[in-house]
């Protein structure tokens, strides 16, 4: 019998917001890439929450799109809401969040993929990874065809033996109804991969011709939208939105939840999977929140071209008679006829402490993974690692050195470092908090951070990179003036200052003095401020950011510099900590098994104590010497 056999340069296993980032930025970087989907419907799916971005999320996309990705422009083309979120609080947390209509989103980036040159979609099942003396060689579909590769990325998400719950019902299938993957799990043990069991969950769908908005709030979305890629043309991308609506749980919800706990699959251990913590069901909030007497619910659209509406807030497990009962004590939603229900989904993922910081194994070379099968959450961090593997792949076969993050250049970094370093146990989600750095890492300055590494790696064109640098100077040259005009108390300025709440000038100022002030920016300065040049949004915006925020950013940059350091002090790889003496047990078993690559990310292992690192330090600096 004939045996189908195919090369490439590049195997990508799944077609999710992980895979298509994968495949298209090594595809993009010169390599052949063949991307595998158990159904090409399922490309870039959002089989949860209809939107793109967030708190810290928003970050992930921005820099996406410094680099070189495809996530942001995607959802700037197909969004119907767009809002920044956090607008109260200063820059750092400032965050973009677009709905998206879920079929558009998927259509434009199949498109996108069917567009770029060197890339195979192929819709079919990989059973086996083909691995020889600890390097990949390749993979077997289910059919036994075999597609040999220099490099393969695993980005299966929540496919792996996946089983949806709600209730009784339990069924071996993907999101959706699609296909599970059942047979790679196996191959990857035998391949020495651990792997463990996570879970994740996911509201009904209803309706919308059967609820009633009058008794919900309506959210709109910015008059002014803001796009995500900073390829985008802002006027561009100025539409009518579509709104969002706000309601809430109540006591009789609640009072549903309680009487029936013992049927979710969650409380009756028919759920062995680890839930995400910061994205729990309604029966879980119910039950750990006792004391709350309500919870937010957001009716958010699917779609422009369809009546389904996802209930964010409501996610659950629970049987259909009572999720049936359950919506409908919601006020809005006492009519609320359910499309799709609720349930929850277990799938195979591994402790991504198995990887490098490149999201290479440590134990097979050439194979890499990201997404939910690394053990995060969410389609952002999932395409933010996506991307990642893409790039390393490509400079693994190209023999150049690969793309490393550390926590004081990105999100980016900040998410796989904790993947990678720290005992994760349950679904990861990035959040703001977990960025140390955060006050140079906000989503306006992912630009200035990133373009230039993207460039250099071959993923941000010339033009594009010298429109950047253009950007740049326009920046720089217009912060020289602000900070060399000087504003005199003369009665129009005194009155200005009045008119706007702020205390009379004592003596002249410059104008990025006034910036300074908190009743006071740059917009708000133009009156008194005759020789100001037409510029754009974005060039006055961060004008104002690094005048007003210097010595907050300075302080950081300093504390970037200490860091710096510390992960500049590397760990040779053929390091054996049996023979550092004076290295506690725990300290040896940690380190031995992460294999950090450097003094910083040592400090950051649990088990591994400060006292560890200091004597580390000295050990290292007794070899060298």
């Amino acid at each position: 019998m004939l045996q189908i056999e195919e090369k490439y340069d590049i195997v990508v296993i799944g077609a999710g917001h992980a895979g298509c980032e994968a495949a298209l930025a090594g595809a993009r970087l010169g390599c052949s890439v063949i991307m595998f989907t158990v159904s090409v419907d399922s490309i870039a799916l959002m089989p949860c929450n209809p939107n793109i971005g967030g708190r810290s999320k928003g970050h992930l996309v921005r820099e996406i799109d410094a680099l070189g990705g495809e996530m942001g422009k995607n959802i700037d083309k197909t969004f119907i809401q767009s809002k920044m979120l956090n607008v109260s609080k200063g820059p750092a947390v400032h965050s973009l969040r677009a709905q998206a209509d879920k079929q558009w989103y998927t259509r434009e980036m199949r498109k996108t993929l069917e567009q770029t040159e060197n890339l195979t979609i192929r819709q079919g099942e990989v059973s086996k990874l083909i691995v020889e003396d600890g390097v990949v060689k390749g993979v077997e579909t289910l059919s036994g065809a075999r597609y040999l590769a220099k490099a393969v990325i695993i980005t299966t998400g929540v496919y792996l033996k996946a089983r949806c719950i709600y209730g009784d019902v339990s069924e071996y299938t993907g999101p959706n109804g699609l296909k599970a993957a059942n047979h790679l799990s196996d191959s990857l043990l035998e391949c020495g991969i651990e792997l463990r069991r996570y879970k994740t969950g996911t509201p009904a769908r209803l309706d919308g011709s059967t609820i009633d908005y009058s008794k919900m709030a309506e959210q709109k979305g910015d008059r002014r939208i803001v796009p995500f890629s900073f390829e985008t043309d802002p006027e561009s991308i100025q539409k009518e939105q579509v709104s969002c609506w706000l309601t809430y749980t109540n006591e009789e919800t609640h009072r549903i939840i309680r009487e029936n706990i013992d049927r979710s699959p969650l409380f009756s251990g028919n759920i062995i999977g680890t839930g995400p913590r910061y994205c729990p069901s309604i029966e879980d909030k119910v039950v750990r929140f006792a004391d709350k007497d309500r919870h937010q619910v957001f009716i958010e659209p699917e779609g422009l071209y369809t009546h389904e509406m996802y209930v964010d807030g409501m996610s659950s497990s629970l049987p259909e008679d009572v999720q049936h009962a359950m919506y409908r004590t919601v006020a809005g939603l006492e009519n609320a006829k359910i499309v799709r229900n609720a349930y929850a989904i277990e799938y195979d993922c591994i402790d991504a402490q198995q990887l490098k910081p490149t999201l290479e194994f440590k134990k097979i070379s050439g194979l890499y993974s990201a997404g939910q099968f690394n053990g995060s959450s969410g389609y952002e961090e999932a395409a933010a690692q996506g991307l990642i593997a893409g790039i390393n792949a490509a400079k693994h076969l190209q023999k150049k050195e690969e793309l490393v993050l550390d926590r004081s250049q990105a999100y980016i970094g900040v998410l796989i470092d904790d993947l990678v370093t720290k005992e994760n146990s349950e679904p990861y989600r990035m959040m703001t908090s977990r960025a140390e750095y955060r006050l140079i890492l906000r989503q306006d300055n992912a630009d200035q951070r990133l373009t230039k590494i993207g460039y250099e790696i071959g993923l941000i064109s010339e033009e594009r990179y010298r429109g950047f640098n253009e950007y740049l100077e326009e920046v720089a040259k217009e912060k020289e003036r602000v900070e060399h005009t000087i504003v005199g108390q003369t009665k129009k300025v005194q009155e200005f200052m009045n008119s706007v709440g702020a205390t009379e000038l004592k003596s002249g100022a410059s104008l990025a003095e006034l910036i300074c002030r908190p009743e006071l920016d740059y917009d708000i300065l133009a009156p008194i401020d005759p020789d100001r040049p037409a510029l754009p949004e974005r060039v006055r915006d961060q004008v104002n950011i690094q005048i007003k925020y210097a010595g907050y950013i300075e302080r950081q940059e300093r504390q970037v510099e200490q860091f710096k350091k510390m992960e500049n002090k590397r760990i040779p790889d053929d390091i054996n900590y049996d023979d550092v003496p004076s290295l506690r047990i725990e300290a040896v078993q940690k380190l031995k098994k992460i294999r950090p690559s450097s003094i910083g990310q040592a400090s950051r292992i649990a088990g591994v104590s400060p006292a560890d690192v200091s004597v580390l330090l000295v050990w290292l600096q007794r070899k060298k010497g």
